[in-house]
């Protein structure tokens, strides 16, 4: 083999290397390059996909919008978040099957699949409020008592969700 072969083949095996490291790059990295108002989460068991979409119009109080979906299931649920003053954390909300126009309370908490506070995670654990959808997605994504609550709905049953997700969903991509 010439010298040019010989470093036109280096310089190929270098580049899958390259190649190689950069599809390996740590969740923390990808995270940070996408926005949270366009990353995407999943559960451990590959069940569930949470999708956030950027809010467009200025008269929403919700900070973020998502659908959380049960994979393998027609359930798509769609979820807000929002501040909330008192303590100073972001509050969540999962529906299922609301009505469309006006609701009563009543119409309100009967398609309320879970309501609770949101938390963002570090790699380390740590946690905190969710940030803005123009901020760096979250590595991890809290939802305390998510799964018994799913379990407790009208999203819950045959031909429905058949399996809880986990409270911590996890970064695994960006909406383009």
């Amino acid at each position: 083999m010439s010298g040019v072969g010989r470093m036109l083949t280096k310089r190929k095996g270098l580049t899958a290397i390259v190649i190689a490291a950069l599809s390996c790059a740590p969740a923390s990295a990808i995270a940070a390059e996408c926005k949270q108002g366009k990353a995407i989460y999943g559960d451990r068991d590959g069940a569930y996909e949470l999708r956030f979409s950027p809010i467009t119009s200025e008269a929403v109080t919700s900070s973020h919008q998502f659908k959380l979906s049960a994979l393998k299931t027609p359930v798509v649920m769609d979820g807000y978040v929002m501040p909330s003053d008192d303590p100073g954390r972001t509050m969540g909300m999962v529906l299922f099957n609301c009505p469309d126009g006006d609701v009563t309370g009543d119409d309100l908490d009967a398609c309320t699949v879970w309501q609770g506070f949101v938390y963002r995670s570090s790699a380390d654990g740590g946690l905190d409020n969710l940030q803005s959808g123009d901020s760096p997605a979250a590595e991890k994504i809290v939802f305390p008592g998510l799964g018994p609550a799913i379990r407790q709905s009208s999203a819950w049953g045959e031909g429905k969700a058949k399996v809880a997700p986990w409270d911590v969903l996890d970064f695994k991509g960006c909406a383009q």
